[in-house]
């Protein structure tokens, strides 16, 4: 696993080339495996391949949305609130092994967070979404996720070593010796 995270990263530029079925499909097993707060998976999601809706999805936030111009897949990441109260932390968590997945499968992504964006226009991204992809008003939107192969390379993350200053043990600033 710590490989594999080293070496994801946000991926924005991505070459012309179709995401096959079976990767989206081992994907979407991913997320429909994410752990839920009493398993009551409130997520729902929207795959988008159409590049008409994906140029229009672009627009969905001033800033952070444009690169879905060249993406050629992105997911949407709604849940039920009325399913769960945490409907954010367990979308959250499908979403990130939405993203583990994508890497898994020599994929790039990137997060698009939309809860509480703003459109260039003022206007809710989430509304936005809502008038674009026919999403009814009982789910909430989370974010949505460029996948794509990726067309840059970026560096693998590295820990600074001061990060491990910010695990404790026991109780805050008593510092966890490794």
């Amino acid at each position: 696993m710590i490989p594999l995270l080293k070496k994801r990263r946000s991926i924005r530029l991505f070459q012309d080339r179709k995401v096959e079925k079976e990767k989206i499909y081992q994907i979407m097993q991913a997320a429909l495996l994410a752990p839920s707060s009493k398993d009551n998976n409130p997520w729902k999601f929207i795959i988008v391949e159409d590049r008409e809706t994906l140029i229009k999805l672009s627009e969905a936030k001033e800033h952070g949305s444009n690169l879905l111009v060249k993406a050629p897949l992105a997911i949407v990441v709604l849940a039920d609130p009325s399913h769960s109260d945490v409907w954010i932390e367990d979308s959250s968590i499908a979403t990130t092994l939405i993203i583990l997945e994508a890497q898994q499968l020599g994929l790039g992504s990137c997060w698009i967070q939309l809860r509480r964006r703003y459109h260039a226009s003022r206007e809710d991204s989430e509304i936005y979404l809502r008038n674009l992809l026919g999403i009814p008003k009982s789910l909430n939107i989370l974010c949505m996720v460029a996948i794509g192969y990726p067309d840059e390379t970026k560096p693998e993350k590295t820990i600074p070593e001061q990060k491990f200053n910010d695990i404790f043990l026991n109780r805050y600033n008593q510092k966890y010796n490794f």
